[in-house]
C-alpha cells in the first residue's frame, strides 16, 4: 500500500471533520449566548441527539448489507468485475438504505 498517498488523504479527512465539529460547537453557543428560549435550544439538541443516532443507525445497516453483498459475490466465485457484481453491491446498498429508512421511520 502506498503510505505516501494514504497519509495527505487522511489528514485532509481529519482537518475537514474538525472544522465541522468546532463550526458545530461555535452555532449551539451561539444559540445559547443568543438569549433564546430554552425549549427551542433543547429542542434542537434532542434533534440533533436523534439524528445522530438515526445517522448511526443507517451507517451500520448499510454498511452490514454491502459486507452481505461481498459475500454473495465471493459466494458466486465472481473474479472479475462484471455488471452482476456492480448490481449485486448497488442492489445491497439501496436495500440498507431502505431497510434503514423503514427502521427510522418506526422509532421516529
Amino acid at each position: 500500500m502506498n503510505f505516501g498517498i494514504l497519509i495527505p488523504i487522511s489528514l485532509f479527512v481529519c482537518i475537514t471533520y474538525s472544522i465541522k465539529v468546532c463550526v458545530d460547537a461555535m452555532v449551539r453557543r451561539h444559540m445559547v449566548n443568543a438569549g433564546g428560549s430554552e425549549e427551542l435550544v433543547n429542542s434542537l439538541l434532542r434533534d440533533e441527539e436523534l439524528r445522530r443516532r438515526h445517522s448511526s443507525l443507517r451507517w451500520g445497516i448499510v454498511l452490514l448489507s454491502v459486507a452481505l453483498g461481498f459475500g454473495l459475490i465471493q459466494w458466486f466465485g465472481w473474479q472479475d468485475v462484471t455488471p452482476g457484481m456492480v448490481a449485486v453491491l448497488a442492489g445491497a446498498t439501496g436495500l440498507g438504505n431502505l431497510a434503514s429508512f423503514a427502521i427510522s421511520r418506526k422509532l421516529g
